[in-house]
């Protein structure tokens, strides 16, 4: 798979920056920490993505997870152009947003009650503010590495594009934004019950991805994970999933559903939209009774419900409650990371992976918790992913980010990409 020069994409991306600030709309997308520029994509389908320069790779990163069907899945773009043809947007109530709010319930009983919103970060922010409502207390515990979007009282020692920036958060957020901030060790079961057994009383809330994936694909343990229900339970906090990405991937009903653990309130995005910005957050129905108009929690959005992203949502979760969906999917994940690990097997590289996410860490040690993760060789990714880009395969590019296998990657195209990997590596 032969590589052009990307010189069309370099003069986009010098265009680009004279209006929009690094010449993108999210930092990871400047490609910088990888040590190369932007790619200008024209078009995508399936597995693969074209660039303006006629350049076709197998996509890894699938906009960061989004695209569990593959890219232009033909009966959601379908629907999403019917919904266009009716009228993008009403900013009043359809039908629509409560048949995809009863699929999602139905996915994950724990969301008794959801609203929609039109970015993960929306989500996670909203579901902050209902806990602290609901609790009347401040305290939100996190973890290092974990990124609930960018909010300012979340910018603490998270993970994502913001692993690469030299302070703990960004600039421009006032310290006492984040003074109710805990950000504690994931993975770190004595750390988080020490800091209950002083502080329990006044936690709002833990937050969490339940399976790490912005600082690298991290597992918990099942220790860890369980600790952060019993102790919120134990001391009245909230327990909240940030399933942002983790929704509708790793199962139909999320990483709840895979390890056996209700939290009180949960966020989803990414895949819930279908490809279009939408995202919701939800849980006991008593908790979210508190959100206005009903009660004294604010929270609004023009663009919320999107009628166009509805359509496309619910497209996108009936092709996913087929039966046998996530079993071959996950099947085929198995083979393929059977194979890596044969092809890094003695080599101080370390693979972390859940159902169809993984990440390769350059590393001598096991990756277990943010620490670990910021103790990998980035230079040696840098190289791997220009080496991986130059064979046509654009993995996630950031040590700190997962990669996602679709029900587009076909065995032909895993085939392809792991003599890639064993090529580069």
């Amino acid at each position: 798979m032969g590589i052009n020069a990307r010189s069309l994409s370099q003069s986009a991306y010098e265009r680009a920056k004279q209006v929009i600030p690094g010449g993108v709309n999210s930092p990871v997308r400047a490609l910088r920490s990888v040590g190369t520029t932007p790619l200008f994509i024209r078009e995508a389908n399936k597995a693969y993505l074209t660039d303006i320069d006629d350049n076709t790779y197998i996509d890894f990163c699938m906009s960061w997870g989004v695209f569990i069907l593959g890219h232009n899945n033909v009966a959601v773009s379908r629907k999403a152009a019917e919904a266009v043809g009716r009228g993008s947007s009403y900013g009043i109530p359809t039908l629509a947003e409560t048949e995809l709010a009863e699929h999602i319930r139905g996915a994950i009983p724990s969301m008794e009650r959801l609203r929609f919103v039109n970015s993960g970060t929306e989500a996670t922010m909203s579901a902050i503010r209902l806990a602290r409502g609901f609790t009347k207390r401040d305290v939100l515990v996190k973890f290092e590495g974990c990124y609930h979007g960018h909010a300012d009282h979340l910018l603490v020692s998270a993970g994502s594009a913001v692993a690469n920036i030299g302070n703990a958060s960004s600039a421009g957020v006032p310290n006492d934004f984040t003074r109710h901030t805990v950000c504690l060790p994931y993975n770190d079961v004595s750390a988080l019950k020490r800091y209950f057994e002083g502080n329990g009383h006044r936690v709002a809330a833990i937050i969490i991805e339940p399976v790490a994936c912005n600082m690298g694909v991290v597992v918990p343990t099942e220790e860890f994970l369980l600790a952060t229900r019993t102790l919120t339970e134990q001391y009245g906090a909230l327990l909240i999933f940030d399933e942002v990405i983790t929704g509708f991937r790793l199962s139909f009903g999320g990483a709840q559903q895979r390890f056996g653990i209700n939290p009180d309130l949960t966020t989803v995005g990414k895949i819930v939209g279908g490809g279009f910005p939408a995202a919701a957050f939800g849980g006991r129905k008593d908790v979210m009774a508190l959100l206005a108009p009903d009660g004294p929690v604010y929270q609004a959005g023009t663009l919320s419900g999107n009628p166009v992203a509805m359509a496309a949502g619910i497209e996108t979760l009936h092709q996913l409650s087929f039966d046998g969906f996530y079993e071959k999917l996950e099947a085929r994940s198995n083979g393929f990371i059977e194979q890596l690990k044969v092809i890094i097997k003695d080599k101080d590289i370390q693979l972390n992976y859940s159902g169809s996410m993984f990440t390769l860490f350059f590393s001598e040690r096991p990756v277990h918790n943010f620490a670990d993760a910021r103790q990998t060789d980035q230079q040696h990714f840098a190289r791997y992913f220009q080496n991986m880009l130059q064979r046509g395969i654009y993995v996630s590019p950031s040590q700190f980010e997962g990669n996602f296998i679709s029900d587009c990657h076909t065995p032909e195209i895993l085939d392809y990409v792991l003599k890639s990997i064993k090529e580069s590596i």
